[in-house]
């Protein structure tokens, strides 16, 4: 299954939506795909879609999905990295009327040299990465290191 969200920013983001709907639409994306189209206008004819989806529900298709595909919000794609997958990030975009400017972009270009987002800034190059990635990650988290070392500190308090 593939999972899209394209976040709550109140401006459209039908651009991705209307390239994952055209692909499956076509067959060149054969797996079960669910979008979470946000405020954009554009209706999905081919994949299951909702508006607005709650957390909960967020993290349950993040769990099910084979392949993840966010836009550019890190609490979005660095959520799914702590799952141990590999997002596409697809940056919105001012020329596109997607956001205010380019900081999405500007922002995933500099982190996909440190953690393994695959980043997509020209639409038309989504189905080779779609087609070609289905793995997992591994992270390594220093939350356990962390967590030991509170403990200590605040025993020795």
């Amino acid at each position: 299954m593939i999972f899209v969200t394209v976040g709550t920013h109140e401006q459209q983001f039908n651009r991705l939506i209307r390239e994952v709907d055209r692909l499956k639409g076509e067959g060149l994306i054969q797996d079960d795909v669910f979008i979470q189209t946000g405020f954009s206008d554009y209706e999905p004819v081919h994949c299951q879609w909702k508006t607005l989806i709650s957390y909960d529900e967020m993290n349950r298709y993040m769990d099910e999905a084979n392949i993840i595909i966010t836009h550019g919000g890190p609490a979005t794609f660095m959520g799914v990295i702590s799952k141990g997958k590999r997002p596409i990030v697809v940056p919105r975009q001012e020329k596109f009327g997607e956001h205010v400017n380019d900081h999405q972009v500007e922002f995933c270009n500099k982190v996909k040299l440190k953690y393994p987002i695959i980043v997509i800034n020209d639409i038309e190059n989504l189905v080779t990465n779609v087609k070609n990635d289905k793995s997992e990650i591994k992270i390594n988290s220093n939350n356990k290191g962390f967590c030991r070392r509170l403990e200590e500190r605040i025993g020795s308090l």
